[in-house]
């Protein structure tokens, strides 16, 4: 067995926001149920670069990718040119993931506009769709195969961005036809591909519909908040998850990420990083440097070299 990775990390999954802004209207206080990983009272509060340092200190973090945080729609590019204004220095946000509504007619400026800043890697549109209004994200199901919408994602694709894909298990055979048909698109496929349902049938499909996923070699996933939905885990129990998601895709299209503040609802930062590392430590250290570096590094174009970075970079 090899030993715990202690090289530098690339946290390519995490959000900040400033309540004061009034731009996440889904943080805002209201009584209409939760969502897939239960109350989120707990984070409705500031989470900027100076938490995120508190919260990931001691895990030897040299760059992070910051993932749109359900900035208001009324305010298209607002989160980039607010997160521009921010002290970057640390390397926290060293690149976004920004929220373009690709069905949107104005999807093309927007994206050119994102595109344009060279933060900016990646693109998300969350198509993640839920029988309970309660726990859909999206108003309708479907979304991958809207004309409109692949248009806007056949325009992201062309100026080079990422595709940050997060949906529910059950839309894994719509995702199948999207990637296959995008085939030049990167996909990273977000939290695990959201295992939320935790019956047999409902683990069993999970489980069938990554494998499937993993097939086109344009998909990468994210092992990111795994205890969204294992609230009471255990080594164990993400063991199963995460042991699947690296077996589907390898370590070269699989990246450990924080999801933080969200993932702190169920786990601090060190228990979390603690867990991934004593579960990856099963692997020869060339994969744990993929899953904890590299694999981020290339998709997210960070530009960033292991060696340089190992003791100099660390954030914290």
């Amino acid at each position: 067995m090899s030993m715990a990775y202690a090289g530098p990390v690339i946290d390519p999954h995490h959000h900040l926001w400033d309540l004061s802004l009034g731009k996440h209207p889904w943080l805002a206080p209201r009584n209409d149920g939760e969502k897939a990983f239960g109350s989120i009272d707990a984070i409705r509060t500031d989470y900027g670069i100076a938490e995120y340092l508190r919260d990931a200190k001691g895990q030897n973090i040299v760059a992070t990718v910051h993932v749109e945080a359900g900035w208001s729609d009324a305010d298209p590019l607002g989160e980039s040119g607010w997160l521009d204004s921010l002290d970057r220095s640390s390397g926290v946000a060293a690149r976004y993931v920004a929220r373009v509504p690709l069905a949107s007619p104005d999807a093309p400026r927007l994206l050119e506009a994102e595109a344009a800043n060279p933060a900016v890697a990646g693109i998300r549109d969350i198509v993640s769709w839920h029988p309970d209004p309660a726990q859909s994200f999206v108003r309708s199901d479907g979304m991958m195969s809207d004309s409109d919408w692949r248009a806007g994602l056949k325009t992201a694709s062309d100026l080079g961005l990422v595709f940050d894909l997060m949906l529910f298990p059950w839309q894994m055979d719509q995702a199948c036809l999207l990637v296959s048909d995008f085939a030049d698109t990167q996909f990273v496929l977000n939290h695990c591909g959201s295992p939320v349902e935790r019956s047999p049938d409902g683990v069993a499909q999970w489980r069938e519909g990554l494998k499937r996923l993993a097939d086109a070699p344009n998909v990468a996933i994210k092992i990111s908040d795994p205890v969204a939905y294992d609230h009471d885990w255990t080594p164990d129990s993400l063991a199963e998850v995460i042991l699947h998601c690296i077996a589907c895709f390898g370590p070269s299209r699989a990246m450990f990420a924080s999801d933080f503040p969200v993932s702190g609802l169920h786990a601090d930062f060190a228990a979390l990083y603690g867990a991934f590392r004593q579960i990856a430590s099963a692997f020869s250290m060339d994969e744990q440097e993929a899953l904890f570096f590299s694999t981020a590094n290339r998709i997210y174009r960070l530009g960033l070299s292991a060696t340089d970075t190992s003791g100099e970079r660390a954030l914290v």
